[in-house]
C-alpha cells in the first residue's frame, strides 16, 4: 500500500500536493489542516485519509478526526498525533503510554521539521514528522513523506520537496 504523509498545511492545497495525493492509496495527516479545503480535495480523489487534528484545527476538524489515532495497517502498528516532541524528549501527555505500548511507527507534526528517526529506547519505534506543506511558518521548504506498507514492513521512504515556503517575485 502506497501512503502519501502530509502535516501542517495550514489550509495551503495546490497542484503539487494534490498530484501526490492521486498517487497514493491512502494520504495520512498529522494536524494542523486549519480548514476543510485539503479534506474536501481529498475527498473528490476518493482517498481514504487516515489523520489527526492538531493545535490550530477548530471544532470542524476535531469532530472529523482524534486527537491520537491508532491503527494497524498491513501489519504495521501506527499511532498519528499532532504534538508528540521528539525522540528522548517526547510530549509528557504521550510518554506513559507510549513506553507503555510503543507502536511501530509514531507519526506527528508540529514543529515544521522533517524528521525520520529510530528510537533504540522503544523497540527501534520509526519516529516520522513529515514536515510542513504548506507556506505558514518558519521552514524554509515544504515537504512530505511517501512511504509503502506491506507485510509488517516499511518501505521505500522518500521525502518530497514540493519547493520554497515563500516564493520569489519575479518581474
Amino acid at each position: 500500500m502506497k501512503v502519501l504523509l502530509l502535516s501542517d498545511n495550514h489550509g495551503w492545497v495546490d497542484d503539487g500536493i494534490l498530484k501526490h495525493c492521486a498517487e497514493a492509496d491512502e494520504v495520512w495527516h498529522a494536524g494542523d489542516w486549519l480548514n476543510l479545503t485539503l479534506l474536501h480535495a481529498l475527498e473528490k480523489l476518493g482517498k481514504t485519509v487516515r489523520a489527526c487534528w492538531g493545535n490550530v484545527d477548530g471544532q470542524d476538524l476535531r469532530k472529523i478526526f482524534p486527537e491520537h489515532n491508532k491503527f494497524t495497517e498491513e501489519g504495521v502498528t501506527v499511532w498519528i498525533t499532532h504534538i508528540a516532541g521528539k525522540p528522548g524528549r517526547y510530549n509528557p501527555k504521550i510518554t506513559s503510554q507510549l513506553y507503555a505500548n510503543p507502536p511501530k511507527m509514531l507519526i506527528c507534526g508540529h514543529s515544521h521539521i522533517l524528521k525520520v528517526e529510530r528510537d533504540p529506547a522503544l523497540k527501534n519505534m520509526l519516529y516520522v514528522n513529515p514536515g510542513s506543506c504548506g507556506i505558514h511558518g518558519f521552514h524554509n521548504v515544504r515537504t512530505a513523506l511517501r512511504f509503502e506498507l506491506s507485510q509488517g514492513k516499511i518501505l521505500n521512504m522518500q521525502a518530497i520537496e514540493f519547493g520554497p515556503r515563500v516564493q520569489k517575485i519575479t518581474e
